[in-house]
């Protein structure tokens, strides 16, 4: 049994997916996997039901763990706190508990220029990522009041070093990375840790990237000195296991940077 067991997880962006090698293929089902290591029940969401499906099969199956997979969308034009309330309405229903939150959702027109940009490609990385990550938080905050429990989001280097071809991904994430800041700051008188890793890992989304648009690859992709990159279980989905452990309180507001295994908090 994991120090996880009998505890309640929230993953958005837990659907499965796999690199062309056939290892596991996104940071959202690496945590989902290291977090079923654990013990802990989940539940997952994201766009791809398909994708979740197959995620709560393995993950079940696996792991003797109880996984919920939901269907949601947070984007422009939809009843987002809707979406997003039924997520955690269900996960009470199911689990009675909500112990961590992990914000890892992101869609994005990554490769295109700011010139280049348009509206709608502005909005579904703020959507996806920014938005959601703002009703998730809401919505969970008084259930993680409850469990003293954790909120864990992701940004990216592409805000911190301003990537070429990632306007909309740098703003969404450089979003997320105050708003964890700024709910640190608040929730840590209710006994509610708040942190957010800035991760390079090497996913099918990062793959696709490299078919896609190669020059911008090439710009902002670089072998981190470890000389490789994360993996997303071994490494990102470990370090998530570890902020949801009592002894790592004391890191509330930090920002985690992992590339390629090696962490820092800058």
């Amino acid at each position: 049994m994991g120090f996880l067991t009998g505890k309640t997880a929230i993953i958005t962006g837990g659907g499965r997916s796999v690199l062309s090698d056939g290892r596991c293929g996104s940071i959202g089902y690496g945590i989902a996997t290291a977090y079923a290591k654990e013990g802990a029940n989940l539940v997952i969401t994201g766009r791809n039901v398909k994708k979740l499906e197959d995620a709560k099969e393995e993950l079940e199956r696996l792991y003797g763990i109880k996984v919920l997979a939901v269907q949601a969308d947070v984007s422009a034009g939809a009843d987002n706190e809707a979406v997003v309330n039924n997520v955690v309405k269900q996960a009470m229903d199911t689990f009675g508990r909500i112990d961590v939150l992990i914000n890892n959702a992101q869609a994005s027109a990554s490769g295109v220029t700011l010139a280049d940009h348009t509206t709608e490609q502005f909005d579904l990385a703020l959507y996806s990522g920014l938005y959601a990550t703002f009703y998730y938080m809401k919505a969970c905050y008084p259930h993680l009041v409850e469990t003293k429990g954790s909120v864990i989001n992701f940004a990216s280097g592409a805000g911190l070093f301003g990537n070429f071809g990632q306007c909309a991904y740098a703003a969404a994430k450089e979003g997320v990375r105050g708003l964890t800041r700024v709910a640190a700051t608040e929730w840590g008188k209710d006994g509610v840790n708040v942190n957010i890793i800035c991760p390079l890992a090497w996913t099918a989304q990062l793959e696709n990237f490299e078919k896609a648009y190669p020059e911008a690859f090439k710009q902002n992709v670089k072998m981190p000195p470890a000389g490789h990159y994360g993996d997303a279980e071994t490494e990102i989905g470990r370090v998530c296991v570890q902020l949801a452990s009592p002894d790592f309180k004391y890191m509330n507001g930090e920002t985690i940077t992992l590339e390629g295994g090696m962490g820092q908090r800058p």
